[in-house]
């Protein structure tokens, strides 16, 4: 089974969007085609961006929301990830090592900084925007 990481932008994309690129990450995810991890750190930020006000959402949708993300992935503890690279925006690094510590195949981002890290070094996983994962979850 193909082991998933979403960054957050992803995670909106699939569950307050419904991003037409994102649906059958989302359809794999909920059929349990696909694992999905997490750590707290990754989850802290979605709780926190999911109260951004420019979301205009509710105290109920946010509560939905993030228990149907919650109920689709899997926690992994804090640890020590291997050596990466540095992500220039320091707030995706969390995410690089997220999927580096939870031997991701994929990690899933719309993110400029992470997916300059495409194929410049050895990286153990792949980092794809959301319609080249669905793609590759549709082949």
């Amino acid at each position: 089974m193909l082991r998933f990481v979403l960054d957050t932008n992803v995670v909106l994309d699939l569950f307050h969007w419904g991003n037409i690129d994102a649906v059958p990450i989302m359809a794999a995810l909920e059929a349990g085609r696909i694992d999905c991890f997490v750590d707290e750190r990754t989850l802290d930020e979605l709780r926190r961006v999911l109260t951004y006000p420019q979301l205009k959402l509710t105290p109920d949708m946010i509560a939905e929301r993030y228990a149907r993300y919650s109920g689709l992935i899997q926690l992994v503890p804090e640890g020590e990830a291997p050596p990466l690279p540095r992500c220039k925006d320091r707030d995706d690094q969390k995410f690089l090592e997220l999927a580096a510590r939870c031997g991701a195949d994929i990690l899933v981002s719309k993110d400029k900084a992470l997916l300059k890290l495409r194929g410049r070094t050895k990286l153990g996983f792949q980092i794809m925007k959301p319609a080249a994962a669905s793609a590759l979850l549709a082949g």
